[in-house]
């Protein structure tokens, strides 16, 4: 029997070949087993992982016991996507975080303020997103699991402090710390309606996303990324903002923000969401109204065949056909295993 793989699970295990810590390797694990086909021709797989998970958890354990093993942290994944705010000391992340999310960080003048990682969800229309707020990226906070929590990230939020003189220097510092630790941040693609700087001004700052697939010039392995250049009400914003562009025209897309102000908070978040590069897809029973309050969330690119297997285990062999409502479709037009979903379809499985 195929094992009819799902795009969420090879995704999981591109993320576990490229692990560079037991962190990493057994987030990976967790998500390959919760996203394999449940089936009997996915048997050994699954027996596969779960030995790859012990033997990671085994050897994680060994090491904390002999105490040579660096402390690792961990932030199980929850929402349509997990997503990290990542910057210099002091620039701005957790005052962000609290302005975007539910949770309540230490906000303080002074750097260094968050030690540890802290999770907040941040809400987008029908959707909840995770965000981080990460220790900042400095010379005294360079741990190795602080970069892994980076790395298997969805996405990042790269934040620049148009407050401060030193923004060049902090960010090329920055910057220097993250390759030095093998982190790549990609391009995610334009802010939909401009960069949001603080004067006004239209304009987008880059390309969008590639129809169907990673925004165009997004490296593979690379952390899809938004600079966020923050404290945009801050006298001189607006010239340091024109030096940022500068210093990373082309790097990735910017995006003037003020927590204090509100200033594309909003935008922010429709950007975070644009990000994931994921669709919402509802079901619906035959004869029934879609409930349009909680969608599930796929990646862009998935077929009627890869939903089908995420709704119910069953639908994935027994499926015939499908019923479409969505914009880029006729009402109810019949769709084969192969037809790729867009965001907002209503979906009705057939077995």
């Amino acid at each position: 029997m195929p094992a009819n793989l799902t795009p969420q699970y090879l995704d999981a295990e591109r993320r576990f070949r490229e692990a560079a810590t037991p962190e990493e390797q057994l987030a990976a694990l967790n998500e390959m087993m919760a996203t394999i086909p449940k089936h009997k021709g996915t048997e050994h797989m699954r027996a596969d992982i779960r030995r790859r998970m012990a033997k990671v958890r085994t050897e994680a354990a060994r090491k904390r016991t002999s105490g040579r093993g660096p402390t690792w942290h961990h932030v199980p994944r929850e929402g349509a996507g997990q997503e990290v705010l990542i910057g210099a000391p002091n620039a701005g992340k957790s005052r962000l975080l609290a302005a975007l999310s539910n949770a309540t960080p230490v906000v303080a003048p002074y750097p260094f303020s968050t030690r540890t990682p802290l999770p907040g969800m941040v809400p987008f229309e029908n959707v909840q997103i995770q965000l981080i707020d990460l220790p900042p990226i400095a010379a005294e906070t360079a741990e190795p699991w602080l970069f892994a929590l980076i790395r298997q990230a969805d996405g990042a939020l790269l934040v620049a402090d148009l407050a401060s003189d030193d923004l060049l220097s902090s960010m090329e510092e920055t910057l220097t710390l993250l390759e030095r630790f093998n982190v790549r941040l990609g391009r995610g693609g334009a802010p939909s309606e401009g960069d949001g700087d603080p004067g006004g001004r239209g304009g987008s700052e880059g390309a969008g996303a590639s129809e169907g697939g990673a925004p165009e010039g997004a490296a593979s392995g690379s952390v899809p990324t938004i600079l966020v250049a923050a404290k945009a009400d801050a006298p001189g914003a607006e010239g340091r903002l024109d030096i940022l562009r500068e210093l990373c025209a082309g790097r990735w897309p910017i995006l003037a923000v003020s927590a204090e102000t509100g200033v594309n908070v909003d935008a922010l978040r429709a950007e975070m969401f644009r990000l994931l590069d994921v669709i919402r897809v509802y079901t619906k029973a035959r004869g029934r109204r879609a409930d349009l309050s909680v969608p599930f969330v796929l990646k862009r690119g998935t077929t009627v065949q890869d939903a089908a297997a995420v709704v119910h285990k069953d639908f994935a062999d027994r499926l015939k056909y499908a019923r479409i409502w969505g914009t880029r479709m006729f009402e109810g037009q019949m769709v084969q295993r192969e037809h790729v979903l867009e965001d907002g379809d209503i979906l009705e499985l057939h077995a």
